[in-house]
Parts: C-alpha cells; sequence; structure tokens
C-alpha cells in the first residue's frame, strides 16, 4: 500500500464526506447558484454560502462576505497583489516565497510596474521583522509573506511582521497555502489585510477551490468582470463583497467538497494537529539521527508545519524521490515552486526531498518510511 508524504502538495485521502458532497452537489444541486428561483439554484446558493460561512469560521474572520471563492490558492493572490498594486509601488516580499507570489511580483517589476525588495530569513530560517520593517521605503504599498514555508516548513513571524505593516501604514498579504486547516488562523489577530488559501490542501477539499479573505476597508481591483447575477441592469461591475470578485459560475462541486473538508476539519483540528505534529517530529528525528541525511527544516517541533525537508547523501532530490517512488513511497523532490528558498538553503542544483504528513498518516508509515531512506543510505 502506497505511503503518500506529500499532503503540502494536495491532501490525500480526502475524507469520505468531502467525496459525498461532491456527488450531491452534482446530483441533487446542479444548478447555478445565485442566477435563478427554482429549487435546485436555491439549493446550490446555500451551498455557496455554507461555505463561505465555514471558512469564514476558520480564519476567525466574523464577516463571511468577506470570503472570497477562488479557483485555487495562485488565482486568490493573483488576485490580493494585481488588485492592490499600482505603477510606482514599491513591494517587501521574503525569499521563501512560493513561484505563485514571486512570479506575480518579478513579472510586475520586469514591466517596471513596481519595484521589489526580498527579504532573507536568518539562519533558523526565519524571517526577521526588523529586516522587514528596515526594507520598507516611502512608496512600500505591501508586504507578502508565507505562513509556513512550503520548502522548510518554518512558520514565520507573520503576528510581528503584521503590527509592522501596520505601523508603517502598509497593507499586509499572507499567503497561507501550508497553513489554513493545519494550525489555528486569526485574521485579525495576524493584523492581515488579506489572507489567501487553498481548498485542496490542509482543509481536504477538491483541487480547483480557494479563496481570499479581505479585511474591511480593503479594495481590490477585481482580476475579472462579468456575470455575477447581481445588479444585471448595470454594465459595471459590482462593489458588494462577495460578487465584485466572483464574476461567471462558480465551482460548485469543489465548494460542496470544500465545505465538508472545513467542517471535517473544523470538528477535530486540535487532533489534526497533535498527530501531525507528533509524526512530523518523529519524521524528523529519524532523519537526523542518520549519517548522510542534510535536514533544511527547522529543528524546533513548535517552528515547523508538518513538512521535513531533506537529501539523502549526494543524490540529487529528484533521484532520491524516484527511488522512494518506487518503493510505493510519494514524496516531492526538486526546487518546489519556491526558488529563492533553494537559494537560500544551498540547493538550487540539487533540489530537496519534501516529506510532508497529513490528516490520516501513521507511525507505522513514518517507520517504513525510515526504512526505506536508510536503504538509500
Amino acid at each position: 500500500m502506497q505511503i503518500y508524504f506529500d499532503n503540502a502538495a494536495t491532501s490525500h485521502p480526502k475524507p469520505y464526506c468531502v467525496v459525498q458532497a461532491v456527488k450531491r452537489a452534482l446530483t441533487e444541486a446542479n444548478a447555478n447558484p445565485g442566477r435563478s428561483g427554482h429549487r435546485a439554484a436555491i439549493e446550490a446558493g446555500r451551498i455557496v454560502l455554507d461555505c463561505r460561512e465555514r471558512l469564514a469560521t476558520l480564519l476567525g474572520a466574523g464577516d463571511a462576505m468577506r470570503v472570497v471563492h477562488c479557483f485555487n490558492c495562485t488565482d486568490a493572490l493573483n488576485l490580493a497583489i494585481k488588485g492592490s498594486l499600482h505603477v510606482g509601488d514599491h513591494v517587501v516580499a521574503t525569499c521563501l516565497e512560493h513561484n505563485s507570489v514571486l512570479r506575480v511580483l518579478y513579472a510586475l517589476a520586469q514591466r517596471g510596474r513596481i519595484t521589489l525588495t526580498l527579504v532573507s530569513p536568518g539562519p533558523d530560517g526565519f524571517v526577521d521583522p526588523e529586516d522587514v520593517r528596515s526594507a520598507l521605503t516611502p512608496a512600500t504599498a505591501l508586504i507578502v509573506c508565507t505562513h509556513a514555508s512550503n520548502v522548510t516548513g518554518a512558520i514565520q513571524p507573520v503576528a510581528a511582521i503584521g503590527q509592522v505593516a501596520k505601523a508603517a501604514g502598509v497593507r499586509y498579504l499572507i499567503d497561507g497555502a501550508q497553513a489554513l486547516g493545519g494550525m489555528p488562523v486569526d485574521v485579525k489577530a495576524l493584523g492581515c489585510d488579506l489572507y489567501a488559501f487553498p481548498g485542496h490542501k490542509s482543509l481536504l477539499g477538491p483541487q480547483g477551490t480557494g479563496g481570499l479573505y479581505i479585511a474591511p476597508g480593503i479594495r481590490l481591483n477585481p482580476l475579472r468582470e462579468g456575470g455575477t447575477g447581481t445588479d444585471s441592469h448595470s454594465l459595471l461591475q459590482p462593489e458588494t463583497l462577495p460578487e465584485r470578485y466572483e464574476s461567471g459560475t462558480v465551482n460548485l462541486p469543489g465548494i460542496a467538497g470544500l465545505a465538508a473538508g472545513c467542517e471535517y476539519v473544523a470538528s477535530r483540528l486540535s487532533q489534526i494537529m497533535m498527530q501531525e505534529r507528533e509524526l512530523t517530529q518523529a519524521l524528523y528525528e529519524g532523519l537526523n539521527a542518520m549519517e548522510g541525511v542534510t535536514l533544511y527544516s527547522p529543528a524546533q517541533e513548535a517552528g515547523r508545519a508538518g513538512i521535513v525537508c531533506f537529501n539523502v547523501g549526494d543524490l540529487p532530490s529528484a533521484q532520491a524521490a524516484d527511488a522512494l517512488a518506487r518503493r510505493d513511497i510519494a514524496v516531492r523532490g526538486g526546487l518546489h515552486c519556491a526558488p529563492e528558498a533553494h537559494r537560500f538553503l544551498g540547493t538550487l542544483r540539487r533540489g530537496a526531498v519534501r516529506a510532508s504528513i497529513g490528516h490520516a498518516n501513521t507511525f507505522e508509515e513514518v517507520e517504513r518510511f525510515l526504512q526505506a531512506v536508510r536503504a538509500l543510505l
């Protein structure tokens, strides 16, 4: 039986309730939400609202209308970044960001629309909020920081960076791709204006789902305009949330599955967190005890999401990942769409192997995985 340690890419397996919710949406509520008044359309609208409310609860958002459904986390980040910036703006981000942030920012910088400063973490893998403060200029309009690195799992001091942003009056975006659903999140306590997240990772929903929290007082330029089912007499995009940012038919089956995933996670978040933390620690300690394994994730258990990043001997990471795949163990080698993080780690040429724990993994799987790595050594 396969050992699946690639949950940082997509969680697996999905809970049965998620699969059933997708099926029900396709069979019992297969209509356009918010577009018609018949039974199926009303039920579809109820599903979309239910998911929005569950997400708002997990985010500590208060007003569910400030949670916008997006196609995925990348879509949410594009909306947050492009919708915030104007020509001449300066952006501060970190070297740990995923390409879903970096490529957006570098494209804008290459076109001469913005200037960009990347802040490096310290030797421990954590960004110093004072380094973020030092990078600010009078033109800084946005700070972007990952909640937890998708390469090392290092949980960043996002609340402290939020205080820096607030003191400077700068808009603040957090990429929660590796956080929401795997740890408590309170957007108000974090001090962020925007929080982007995927549905298919720790929230246990289907691919093609995700969203963006938009704080009160924050207005974004929409990425797309079109039909919303509201203000149909007007040729202008509506100003009201969430319709302003949700043009076109939403992914109803995916959202239905995401709502079920949110319910599943919310009912057992403490249990999931404890299990994933203990398994990740066992994985880290087992690898750390092996001569010839190089670890890149933080040693402190509390500062790490369910990710352990490492290399085996002198093997290229892709070769090590392939060797584990032949033993029916799913991990991810390479650069993990985060080249600057690997440049910081010194692994830009060979990449690294990432093992990421999920809600369904076990200690037996961790031991089998460690045996397989010993065999590679």
